[in-house]
């Protein structure tokens, strides 16, 4: 029977939980009152705000209509609901809640490390998460990368204390339901729930993990079923979670460039007027555009990447948008300019504790070192996913699911669009790799300075 975490690494998790809450609290207080729901913060700012005041999903129209809304998954704004129920429904209550639970990825981080009982790599890892630039100015941000990034890492942590304790059934269970939350929140979190499974066995046969996948996913969609009933019965459509897949799909079909662009309504679509119908019009008409021309498709899934994985703007974009005064084209700038720096070490960092400095790795990671020193760093975050599988280092929980992380965001992306908030959901996870990357070069460099220091007498008796 294993003990309980001894009481310097509890003082860990609390000092990691405690930083991380501070500055994102801080964050909070300079942005309350200055910067309102902005671009898709708007319609969860309002859903939320409905479901508060007990009018269930809905939307009110500006006639005095109401309908039954689905468009946007309804993770978030249920999230929002109760605080804002409790403590009124002002944007300043989203952002204290992105706060606590921005803080819990970083003590989910934390946990990830400390599988390798070195205290120091595991609050590295935790501070890695808790400090970043993007993901504590996300936190005023009224968006859902900042929640889906901090469920992804507990799901992990809950997976590695599962295969630490030895129980990895009722930790398994407590991943998936909590990855059944985060598909609630971000539709395409649904797609980590293979690896979730496989990670809890991996020292086990291959039937034995891919039994563990499936069961992972089963639980995972179970925890959506009531919703993809509810959206059955008033959508008329019985869509997992949201009914926005068809726009997404035609907006990656547009020849605007590999970002979002405002949608082109296609002809036959113009008069359709319910929600889950027009979605289902719209991804007729992407379909067709994609069977016609599938070269010129394909054409535009580098700039999909480059758009998610080169750009480093989340917190400015969102904060400019909201208040153009607040954060100017200066300020926009500089937090650019911060993000990137910080993310771009980061990848550095990783490529090191996936094994780049190992003979297998070395060539392949050098092409990542490279692209990450580059302004286009998709193929640096390509290489991390699959460093682990060339060196070995696939057996850890973090370097699977983070791996598996890069994947699911790289195929989502290059067949809908790209925005550069979406790599936001993957730093929790990939700050792992990079806390045992900054931990391995410093005991390689300490190693080198002692095999250099000149051979001192011994000291006299």
């Amino acid at each position: 029977m294993r003990a309980p975490l001894s009481s310097p690494r509890r003082r860990d998790a609390l000092g990691v939980f405690l930083v991380a809450l501070a500055v994102r609290f801080a964050m909070v207080a300079w942005a309350a009152g200055r910067f309102p729901p902005a671009g898709d913060g708007t319609y969860y700012h309002r859903l939320a705000q409905r479901l508060a005041d007990g009018h269930g999903y809905t939307w009110l129209w500006p006639d005095g209509a109401v309908s039954y809304a689905a468009h946007y998954p309804v993770g978030y704004p249920a999230l929002l609901s109760g605080p804002y129920a409790l403590f009124g429904a002002e944007p300043v209550v989203a952002m204290a809640l992105g706060a606590w639970v921005g803080a819990l990825g970083a003590v989910a981080a934390w946990r990830l490390a400390a599988v390798w009982r070195r205290r120091g790599l595991a609050v590295t890892a935790g501070l890695m998460v808790a400090l970043h630039p993007g993901l504590v100015g996300y936190t005023a941000a009224l968006m859902t990368e900042g929640f889906t990034a901090s469920l992804w890492a507990v799901s992990a942590a809950l997976v590695a204390t599962g295969r630490a304790r030895r129980k990895p059934v009722v930790f398994g269970i407590a991943a998936a339901v909590t990855l059944g939350l985060a598909t609630l929140v971000r539709p395409q979190s649904v797609l980590l729930a293979p690896a979730l499974g496989a990670a809890l066995f991996w020292r086990a046969s291959l039937w034995r993990r891919a039994i563990a996948a499936v069961g992972v996913s089963v639980v995972t969609l179970f925890c959506c079923l009531p919703w993809t009933l509810r959206n059955c019965e008033r959508m008329g459509h019985c869509a997992l979670v949201s009914v926005n897949g068809g726009w997404n799909l035609l907006i990656g079909t547009q020849p605007e460039g590999g970002g979002w662009a405002p949608l082109q309504v296609p002809p036959g679509c113009e008069t359709v007027y319910d929600e889950a119908e027009k979605d289902r019009c719209f991804g007729r008409a992407a379909r067709a555009r994609i069977a016609s021309a599938p070269g010129a498709w394909l054409a535009l899934v580098p700039e999909k990447l480059a758009a998610t994985f080169d750009v480093c703007a989340a917190p400015a974009w969102y904060l400019n948008a909201s208040n153009g005064e607040g954060v100017g084209t200066t300020e926009r700038r500089r937090w650019r300019r911060s993000e990137m720096v910080y993310e771009r070490w980061l990848l550095l960092l990783a490529l090191v504790g996936l094994g780049g400095l190992e003979r297998r790795g070395v060539v392949l990671a050098a092409v990542g070192v490279v692209s990450a020193l580059h302004t286009h760093a998709t193929v640096a975050f390509l290489v991390l996913a699959v460093l682990p599988w060339l060196t070995g280092r696939w057996r850890s929980t973090g370097a699977l699911l983070g791996s598996g992380a890069i994947l699911a965001t790289a195929l989502v992306h290059a067949v809908f669009f790209g925005g550069g908030r979406y790599q936001l959901v993957l730093w929790a996870l990939l700050a792992v790799p990079a806390a045992r990357g900054a931990d391995e070069l410093w005991r390689r460099v300490r190693s080198w300075r002692e095999r250099r220091a000149p051979d001192r007498p011994a000291p006299e008796r």
